[in-house]
C-alpha cells in the first residue's frame, strides 16, 4: 500500500510551489486518467484502488512509472475533491510551447485577467470542443494546473496549447498590427452580424472588470452576444465562460 510519505508528496502537489519546483501536476478521475493514457501521456505516479489497476490494459501500465495501491481513505487525504475518485495521477508538465507570434494563419485566444481557475477550466474546455488549439493567457490569469482548472477542463488540455506572457507586449508585435482582435463587450455588433475572419486574435476579459484598458486600443472588432430575452432583472450579463462557448461557436459555425 502508499506510504505516508508518499501521500504527503502526491498533495503537496495542490500547492503552485511545488508544482512549479517539481514541474509535476496532479490528475484525477478514472476517465480523465483514461483519457491521458489514451492519448500517449506518460504518467509520473498512479495511485488507485486495487479494482482500477486491475482494469488497466498492459499498455496502459507500460505508460505509468509507478504504480501505488491505495485505499479509499488513502484517496481522499491526497484529494482535492470532497469525493475523490477511485484514481489520482502525477504528470509531468509539457515542455514550453513555442511562441505564439508563429501561429499568425491560426485564431489564438487571449485571456485577461481570468481569475476564476473554473472559469479558465471551462473556457480551454470550450476551446478544445470547438476546434481552437491556441490560447494566451495574461501572467495574471489563475494556473493552468491548478486542480480546479484540471477538473473544469476535464482533458481538453490534452488538445490546448497555453501560453503564459504579457498580452500588452504581444499585441504590441508587428505581426500582430495586421490582424484582426475580437473584444467582447456589453456594446458592440452582434457576433450573429459582424464579420468573423479565419485568423486573428479572440480576447476575453476579466470576470468583473471585462478587458482592461492597456488592452483596448489594440480591438479592431468589437462584439456583442445579444440578449434575446425581455427580462430587465437578474440578467444582465453572461459569466465570461458561457460567453466564450458563444462567441467560439459562432466562429467555429463559419469556419464550416
Amino acid at each position: 500500500m502508499i506510504s505516508k510519505n508518499r501521500i504527503k508528496y502526491i498533495r503537496s502537489l495542490q500547492d503552485k510551489k511545488a508544482r512549479d519546483e517539481e514541474q509535476l501536476y496532479v490528475i484525477e478521475g478514472d476517465k480523465l486518467i483514461k483519457d491521458y493514457l489514451n492519448s500517449g501521456t506518460r504518467l509520473r505516479l498512479l495511485a488507485a484502488v486495487p479494482e482500477f489497476i486491475a482494469l488497466l490494459m498492459p499498455g496502459e501500465k507500460a505508460a505509468i512509472d509507478e504504480i501505488e495501491s491505495a485505499s479509499f481513505r488513502d484517496l481522499e487525504r491526497m484529494s482535492s475533491l470532497k469525493t475523490p475518485h477511485n484514481a489520482i495521477a502525477v504528470v509531468p508538465m509539457p515542455e514550453p510551447a513555442s511562441d505564439p507570434i508563429k501561429i499568425a494563419d491560426n485564431i489564438l485566444i487571449a485571456l485577461d485577467s481570468i481569475q476564476d481557475p473554473g472559469n479558465l477550466g471551462t473556457i480551454l474546455r470550450a476551446a478544445a470542443w470547438f476546434g481552437f488549439r491556441y490560447v494566451v493567457c495574461s501572467l495574471n490569469c489563475a494556473d493552468l494546473y491548478n486542480p480546479k482548472v484540471i477538473q473544469a477542463s476535464m482533458g481538453a488540455m490534452l488538445n490546448v496549447t497555453v501560453w503564459y506572457q504579457d498580452l500588452k507586449k504581444l499585441m504590441e508585435e508587428d505581426v500582430r498590427k495586421e490582424m484582426p482582435v475580437y473584444g467582447t463587450y456589453l456594446e458592440g455588433e452582434s457576433v450573429y452580424s459582424s464579420k468573423l475572419g479565419n485568423r486573428g486574435i479572440i480576447m476575453l476579459g476579466n470576470e468583473s472588470r471585462g478587458i482592461s484598458d492597456d488592452l483596448l486600443p489594440f480591438i479592431t472588432t468589437r462584439l456583442l452576444i445579444p440578449k434575446f430575452s425581455s427580462s430587465s432583472h437578474g440578467v444582465d450579463s453572461l459569466n465570461v465562460a458561457m460567453a466564450a462557448s458563444v462567441i467560439l461557436s459562432e466562429f467555429a459555425r463559419r469556419r464550416r
